[in-house]
């Protein structure tokens, strides 16, 4: 008796939490990545590659024309790699923004993704991102995983694993000159590609022994971090919002998972938008 109790008062909890659910999927949210490499040359990633300079006359015609191609998705919201505050998690410096700071200003969050919202029409940018505050994990503990590598003498096969990803970023390196942003955007939007998928993520899996598993931590902090950027992105957006979110394409592989696969989401494909620009600029 108890156990058919119980297992009606579920059915009941259950059609209680997923009636709000079903009515946000009548109009979804629809959610389109589009992952940049980083334009001001940060150097920040275990490998980086050396790009050239966004704000040439050549390339910002490139990215007014990526621009004018993204705003066929109409998007509702821009929403950047920006640690801001919630609720509404608004990035102040898109206030201040004006078409002047695209001659002077590389990053991508203002090439990209002010421009993007600024001929929208929008009136903010939110900044989603996390990153750990004082007395928070580390997301990314690569040095911890360094440690383990060199006192297990597998620092060679550790290095081994960016391999691919240092061949992707060569092979980008020596088509910048000749290929336009958009062009270049899609390896960096492309599933199979090295730079959008997670593959890199878990060969680190084999790094730990026993009760060490660096590789596990490290890919499972990784993984946080990117589950509270798209809660964010459901902290800030609303049923039939269309979000554009212009992240580093490292981003790519889970917050697409995270559109696909939570209810009331949609994930949108950004590669046709890149086709269409690359088409309009000819290169």
């Amino acid at each position: 008796m108890r156990s058919r109790l119980a297992g009606v008062c579920w059915g009941l909890l259950a059609g209680l939490a997923w009636a709000p659910m079903a009515q946000a999927e009548d109009k979804p949210v629809e959610v389109m990545v589009l992952g940049t490499y980083h334009f001001g040359n940060p150097g920040l990633d275990v490998v980086n590659a050396k790009v050239d300079d966004v704000t040439t006359p050549q390339r910002q015609r490139e990215l007014d024309a990526l621009a004018d191609a993204v705003l066929a998705f109409h998007p509702t919201r821009v929403m950047v790699e920006s640690e801001q505050q919630g609720p509404d998690f608004g990035v102040a410096a898109y206030a201040a923004f004006s078409p002047a700071d695209l001659a002077t200003k590389r990053n991508e969050i203002v090439q990209i993704g002010y421009r993007i919202a600024r001929k929208a029409g929008l009136a903010t940018v939110q900044g989603i991102d996390e990153q750990p505050g004082p007395g928070e994990p580390d997301y990314f503990p690569y040095e911890a995983l360094q440690a383990y590598a060199k006192a297990a003498g597998e620092e060679a096969a550790l290095g081994a694993t960016y391999g691919e990803v240092r061949a992707a970023l060569a092979d980008f390196e020596a088509r910048q000159p000749n290929e336009s942003v958009p062009r270049l955007l899609m390896a960096y939007n492309d599933p199979a590609s090295a730079f959008a998928a997670n593959a890199g993520y878990y060969a680190l899996l084999r790094f730990g022994n026993g009760d060490a598993q660096p590789g596990a931590v490290l890919n499972a902090m990784w993984y946080m971090r990117n589950a509270k950027i798209f809660a964010k992105l459901i902290n800030a957006s609303r049923p039939g919002d269309r979000v554009l979110v212009v992240y580093g394409a490292g981003h790519g592989y889970w917050l697409r998972h995270f559109a696909e696969t939570t209810p009331g989401y949609r994930s949108v494909d950004i590669r046709p938008y890149l086709v269409k620009a690359a088409s309009a600029i000819g290169r």
